[in-house]
């Protein structure tokens, strides 16, 4: 097949390029006073019906397209074909260091950036540095919007009319959005959809680095930052800085308030949702259950990082040989062989060793001493 140069294509009555014919048609009933197809939720302008019908999906949440392999279903055709194609085509593209495999080669190149911590990719405006040229896009966008789409009671941008209208429902405590399968009331439509897929157990949202799928495109943002380990989050007061604005605000109280206490036995900690954690050692409640083998944990974190063990999932490389591991914990205690790191001291003999349980073992040495 010929390659063909791409031409953008100019607007006659102002200049403006488009990259396609459909969109400078679109642009183009702005001059002219045609039939201005709108969509009510966030002002977008379309040529025809066909295109608005297309285009409410996004917001109705409506999947049509199955795929015959794994079931997965999508709101467009186009997302479908694309899909299909992961299943059918061979994973050509290897990480030397640590084997993961990849459909082009520059998912690879992307995914070498987290082994070696280079981020080439700078916004001119703030200097701040991505691994991806995707990330360094959204950045941009974020940091460009109008100031007339902001919050006047947070100061918080949108892109969209609409947006900002649901937004400020959540200040207002407007719950107008409810949900057909238990009845709860949502703030906007993007939280219901949400909310839904706890009901379905969609996960439609794929993070590129390791895989793993999540139900929102908010949880996949978070879950990136595991990888790029991106805290945006900083105390002003002694400098420490967090991933998540919730373990800011625990922390930020460590400053402020006094520390909620455990009255069974006076544990203090740093926020009340820790606090009722802890209180599960005391009751015995074991919420969180394994949909695979039934064991049940006090912590939804806890359940969290036990479903690797069926799943192997290992979302923790090491960025010094490459190694991965399932849990946080096990990375620490791995990095201390490069470091020689060794924190755990005997308080018999002095002798340091690098992890607690080999801290023990040791002092059983002393006790048949």
């Amino acid at each position: 097949m010929l390659e063909t140069e791409e031409k953008p294509l100019r607007c006659d009555v102002c200049g403006e390029l488009f990259p396609v014919d459909s969109d400078l048609l679109v642009h183009k009933c702005t001059h002219n006073g045609d039939n201005i197809i709108k969509c009510e939720n966030c002002d977008k302008i379309f040529s025809c019906i066909s295109q608005l019908s297309v285009h409410k999906r996004l917001h109705s949440g409506q999947k049509t397209y199955q795929c015959s392999i794994c079931e997965k279903v999508f709101a467009y055709r186009s997302t479908l074909v694309v899909h299909e194609s992961t299943h059918a085509e061979r994973k050509a593209y290897c990480c030397e260091i640590c084997g993961k495999k990849f459909s082009t080669n520059n998912n690879l190149t992307n995914h070498k950036h987290i082994h070696t911590g280079d981020k080439p990719y700078s916004c001119e405006h703030c200097g701040k540095e991505f691994f991806s040229q995707s990330n360094l896009f959204y950045h941009k966008r974020k940091n460009t919007i109008e100031k007339s789409l902001q919050c006047d009671i947070c100061e918080k941008i949108f892109s969209y009319n609409c947006q900002l209208s649901d937004h400020k429902r959540t200040h207002l405590g407007e719950k107008s959005y409810q949900c057909d399968i238990c009845m709860k009331k949502c703030c906007n439509n993007y939280t219901l959809s949400n909310h839904k897929r706890i009901h379905t157990g969609e996960k439609p949202f794929q993070c590129d680095v390791c895989g793993k799928s999540l139900s929102s495109s908010t949880n996949l943002s978070y879950h990136k930052r595991m990888h790029t380990g991106e805290k945006p989050y900083q105390c002003q007061l002694c400098g420490k800085a967090f991933s998540y604005k919730f373990k800011l605000s625990n922390h930020v109280r460590t400053h402020t308030e006094e520390k909620p206490t455990c009255e069974i036995c006076g544990k203090e900690f740093s926020g009340n949702d820790k606090l009722s954690i802890h209180r599960r050692i005391h009751t015995g409640e074991k919420p969180y259950k394994c949909g695979v083998c039934g064991k049940a944990f006090s912590d939804g974190s806890n359940l969290i990082a036990h479903k690797r063990t069926h799943t192997g999932e290992k979302p923790y490389p090491c960025d010094i040989c490459g190694k991965a591991f399932s849990f946080s914990s096990r990375l620490l205690l791995h990095k201390r062989i490069h470091t020689g790191e060794k924190p755990y001291l005997c308080d018999i003999c002095g002798k340091t060793v690098s992890d607690s349980s080999n801290l023990s073992a040791h002092k059983r040495i002393h006790i048949w001493e």
